[in-house]
């Protein structure tokens, strides 16, 4: 019997190139629709994508929207970022739109809360 979990490894590691060689040595050879081989490939390259996502470094703090207390937001926008007055106003009348870009998890969580404690809706992508 194979040893099934070589198998899988060399499956998850194959090129795009050696899939398609191999659904058609499945569909011509076997009989197999090479469809249920691609995705389960396929499947296994989604895996790998999501662990890198979960990776991530560096996070963006998007203000989605400024809410109902517009000028507190800018004040902070104007505090947090270091831009002058008028930057900062068009910068929360131009939502969604980034306020701070490529920062830590911690720094990109302070960002969000202390704009959403004065009303403002942000996300953090």
């Amino acid at each position: 019997m194979a040893d099934v979990k070589k198998l899988a490894e060399e499956l998850v590691n194959m090129t795009v190139k050696e899939v398609n060689e191999l659904a058609d040595v499945l569909k011509e050879e076997y009989g197999i629709e090479p469809a249920a081989t691609a995705v389960a490939v396929a499947g296994a390259g989604a895996a790998g994508e999501e662990s890198e996502a979960a990776e991530q470094t560096k996070f963006n703090v998007i203000l989605t929207a400024p809410g109902g207390t517009k000028l507190q937001v800018v004040k902070l926008v104007k505090e947090l970022t270091g831009l002058g007055l008028k930057e900062s106003k068009n910068l929360v009348d131009s939502a969604p739109k980034a306020v701070k870009e490529d920062v830590t998890k911690d720094e990109a969580e302070s960002f969000k809360s202390q704009l959403e404690d004065v009303g403002a809706e942000v996300e953090i992508k």
